[in-house]
């Protein structure tokens, strides 16, 4: 295998926050769909432990799921995070990117349809990196492109998937604080949130399940959103009631009462919350 080129030797709901994902991006604006490109990535996403100058290796699966054999392209790019919580991708090498600390098992990959593939890569941090998070994305571009027509003009289409790796050195890790809670108030539509800040050195993300009742009485389960809380930033967490099998989510009535524990790693926090309208 090579470096870069060559590669160096050596609960139901829970899942389903963490399970494969089919993310399809367009190369050109205004086209609707990238109809030759069709993949599934599994993880959807890395958070490593790494130690400096200890190379780990890591494998994410790649289901190529068209009618065809699919050809695909494997590169890395920096990856930043925008005030509003959108993600860019840059290929240019950025200051301090941990790009350089990144080997791909390989460039380029045929997967025949409906096949799986287990793309391996390594992270190895130079010696004396100090503790902290450096974040890359490995990406999965299509080689195969489509032409799509809108209006008199035929737009070439390719797709790509970004799987966002977040590399913690040092034993570098989030320390999240729940600092408010409050029912946010948008087009008529009420959503409790938590305020949360990250005083940690690497990303961190709210799991966990609490028990809430509205003033019908109707008891349910509520779960924090599974999205990335940035060190020295804090995010407005939604917690959304989950519905049970077959059912929609509940319908809440004001006010909510919410009660529970929601962790992050090894660490808890015990919420008991009162939401009103």
């Amino acid at each position: 295998m090579r470096k870069a080129a060559t590669m160096t030797g050596s609960l139901a709901r829970r899942a389903l926050a963490k399970s494969a994902v089919l993310v399809i991006v367009l190369a050109m604006p205004g086209a609707a769909a990238a109809q030759g490109f069709a993949a599934f990535v599994s993880p959807p996403r890395f958070e490593v432990q790494a130690k400096a100058g200890e190379a780990r290796r890591h494998v994410m699966e790649i289901h190529h799921v068209g009618p065809s054999t699919g050809r695909f392209r494997l590169y890395t790019n920096d990856v930043s995070f925008q005030e509003d919580f959108s993600v860019q991708f840059s290929d240019a090498l950025r200051p301090g990117s941990c790009r350089p600390w990144v080997a791909l098992e390989r460039r380029e990959l045929s997967i025949a349809p409906d096949a799986k593939y287990r793309f391996r890569f390594e992270v190895t941090p130079p010696p004396g990196t100090p503790a902290g998070e450096c974040v890359f994305a490995i990406m999965l571009e299509g080689l195969d492109t489509t032409k799509v027509e809108q209006g008199q003009i035929n737009f070439p289409v390719a797709g790509r998937i970004g799987v966002i790796v977040y590399v913690q050195t040092g034993g570098a890790a989030p320390k999240l604080a729940i600092s408010g809670s409050r029912l946010l108030v948008s087009k008529g539509e009420r959503q409790p949130v938590i305020d949360v800040a990250n005083a940690g050195n690497a990303t961190g993300r709210l799991e966990g399940f609490l028990v809430a009742k509205d003033a019908s009485g109707n008891e349910f389960e509520m779960s924090p959103e599974n999205v990335p809380i940035f060190p020295g930033r804090k995010r407005a967490i939604s917690l959304f009631a989950v519905a049970q099998e077959g059912q929609k989510p509940p319908v809440i009535q004001y006010p909510l009462v919410v009660k529970g524990t929601l962790e992050w790693g090894k660490n808890r926090e015990t919420l008991d919350l009162r939401f009103e309208p």
